[in-house]
């Protein structure tokens, strides 16, 4: 039995794109679209996206509950690690302070970082402690909708 290594890993990373935009995310897949959102006003939630086990069964379903609340930041995007290199190479460069993390969820205010939950904060952790963490952060950053 052979498998084609790289038709699974793209219909794995088409799943893991199609669960975070039906979140409600959008994506960044240049380092362009990376510059002009993240450097826009108000709040931003950026959700660095991965194919790692934490991210599908916990980051992710953390992304997409964790928006389900009464203050929450006013852009929701996406890049993906490993995927759209360039976009995620951009975005690390704002996120001044914390080393590169996948997947992780990063929260700008005016194109500044306020505030980061990484990688070692998402796995082996339930997803409603990080919802509890995201939602911890917007209710100090974000207004209420």
């Amino acid at each position: 039995m052979s498998m084609d290594f790289n038709l699974f890993m793209n219909d794995v990373v088409k799943q893991a794109r199609k669960e975070i935009v039906g979140a409600g995310y959008t994506e960044l897949k240049t380092a362009e679209e990376v510059e002009e959102t993240l450097n826009s006003k108000g709040t931003t939630l950026v959700m660095v996206n991965s194919v790692c086990g934490c991210a599908g069964g916990i980051a992710r379903p953390a992304a997409a509950h964790a928006v389900h609340y009464d203050k929450r930041p006013d852009n929701l995007v996406t890049v993906f690690a490993g995927q759209d290199k360039e976009a995620t190479a951009r975005a690390r460069e704002l996120f001044t302070g914390y080393p590169p993390s996948s997947p992780s969820f990063a929260l700008l205010k005016d194109g500044k970082i306020i505030t980061m939950v990484e990688r070692h904060e998402i796995e082996g952790h339930d997803p409603m402690s990080v919802v509890a963490k995201l939602q911890s952060a917007f209710d100090e950053h974000c207004k209420e909708i």
